[in-house]
């Protein structure tokens, strides 16, 4: 979409930031006998829905590709639709224009099936494979250098989770979007030795049926939010912990205040930290200053992040989006680790198209989440998403709220990254989605606020305080550097 001006050079440096994403496993444990729920139903501000079946496939691959291999969602509406302009809401605008847009579907009576995705061959994006591996690629390919630097801000809406709860509540928007998630408690994982467990396998079960799923992150954590899968205020629930052919089960309360601490003693560590990292960009016509951006920095990215103390084993995935009526809707190259064919397909992507305000977010959300062949066992999975507006609430499900659960069931955390041309409905959702998968919340910061044009400094039109500011590459470096090291060392 071509929108001013102003956006498209606030978002000039979004793309540099991006950083993957977790990935999550069906977990089909057995839960503790199911029996009628007689207690009243509480009315919280948001409409709760009940959780019972996974919406998602575990984690599985055991290597990645050679080669990035496209996959293509279709668009679900080929002729270019007539928009009325009602659903544009700029922040500071008026909530009752976009109530069409953001009026949520029905929930299904069941999971969606796997989404459907096209044959390879369908890009117009040329692409020439490359069998250079992507060590030696990141280590000796010529890095271009931006011609001025990118500053950008980071929140931890989990470490300032009070401060979270009260943006929510000043935006009325929030009630009709997205999960409760106003009960929060935390579960860690850790071993004999109290070394954490990462990617552990976690089932939460209610007695009314209600559960959840969820995998740990590198440091063995993982935050639980009964109100997000369980409509009915249960007392407590069963947990149940797997890992390596472990399964261990404890008593979660409703409101405890410590930690919930489980042991798995015998749990094998990885002998090396993989990680898989994929980037999910919109490529309508106001990101094409992002795109060039991300060309010329992933390199640099991937070859600080290949010589950090860890020496992870790295793969990379792409997914980019536009919307309905578009030359195309959503495109994901699967994970591979062949950096020199990655940066060929970045190459190739072109930023085009767009209509109204939103953007098709929501299913290029679920395709990175259920169609990239996310590695199994002892993987670090990262999502970086690059967003300049909010998803399309006004199309089928699945919304991203649905797609976020699944994502913390594979394990995938996500790193949302905004410009100042997003809006509050846009930023509602991509915190949402970081603070929910346990991730980061990150905005590109300017001399000026209001105008991207005064250059790198320290301020920003979002909702955000006590926020550190660093150039945007030198970010994801450090957040990737900062979970690699929570892993146990053997």
């Amino acid at each position: 979409m071509n929108r001013p001006v102003v956006r498209s050079m606030a978002l000039a440096a979004a793309v540099t930031l991006l950083v993957g994403l977790p990935a999550a496993a069906a977990v089909r444990h057995t839960p503790f006998p199911v029996t009628a729920d007689t207690g009243d139903l509480r009315a919280p501000t948001l409409q709760r829905t009940r959780q019972t079946q996974p919406n998602f496939q575990a984690p599985s691959a055991t290597v990645c590709s050679d080669t990035p291999r496209l996959r293509e969602l279709a668009d679900p509406s080929p002729r270019p639709q007539q928009y009325s302009g009602e659903l544009r809401l700029r922040r500071g605008g008026d909530a009752g224009a976009t109530a069409k847009m953001m009026a949520p579907m029905p929930s299904p009576a069941a999971p969606p099936p796997p989404m459907a995705v096209s044959a390879e061959a369908t890009a117009d994006v040329a692409y020439a494979a490359v069998e250079s591996p992507m060590a030696s690629a990141a280590a000796s390919g010529h890095v271009r250098q931006q011609q001025s630097p990118v500053t950008a801000g980071v929140v931890d809406d989990n470490a300032d989770f009070s401060g979270f709860r009260q943006f929510l509540e000043r935006h009325e928007e929030a009630n009709t979007l997205g999960r409760d998630v106003s009960v929060r408690q935390r579960l860690q994982v850790v071993d004999a030795r109290g070394r954490p467990v990462p990617d552990a396998e976690v089932a939460v079960t209610a007695r009314n049926g209600a559960r959840m799923w969820a995998r740990t992150d590198a440091g063995g954590q993982v935050w639980l939010h009964p109100n997000a899968f369980d409509d009915r205020d249960s007392d407590s629930y069963q947990v149940q912990v797997r890992r390596a052919g472990q399964t261990v089960t404890s008593v979660l309360q409703r409101g405890q205040k410590n930690v919930l601490r489980v042991t798995v003693p015998n749990a094998a560590l990885p002998a090396r930290a993989r990680l898989d990292l994929v980037f999910m960009v919109d490529a309508t016509g106001s990101m094409g200053d992002e795109i060039d951006k991300l060309r010329d920095s992933l390199q640099g990215i991937v070859r600080d992040i290949a010589q950090l103390p860890s020496n992870p084993d790295i793969c990379l995935g792409l997914v980019t989006y536009r919307d309905r009526g578009d030359a195309y809707f959503v495109r994901g190259w699967d994970l591979s680790n062949n950096v020199a064919g990655f940066q060929k397909v970045l190459d190739g992507v072109r930023a085009s198209g767009g209509g109204d305000y939103p953007e098709a977010m929501n299913e290029a959300f679920d395709h990175a989440v259920q169609a990239m062949s996310w590695r199994g066992a002892s993987t670090t999975r990262l999502l970086v998403s690059l967003a300049d507006a909010p998803p399309h609430m006004d199309y089928p499900q699945p919304h991203y709220d649905q797609t976020m659960l699944a994502a913390l069931g594979k394990g995938i955390k996500v790193l949302s990254v905004a410009a100042s041309g997003q809006d509050t409905i846009g930023e509602i959702a991509q915190r949402q989605i970081a603070q929910y998968t346990g991730g980061r919340f990150i905005f590109l910061t300017y001399k000026d606020a209001s105008d991207p044009s005064s250059g790198p400094g320290s301020e920003t039109v979002h909702e955000v305080e006590n926020y550190s500011v660093d150039t945007l590459d030198k970010l994801v470096v450090k957040l990737v550097r900062e979970e690699l090291a929570q892993l146990p060392k053997g």
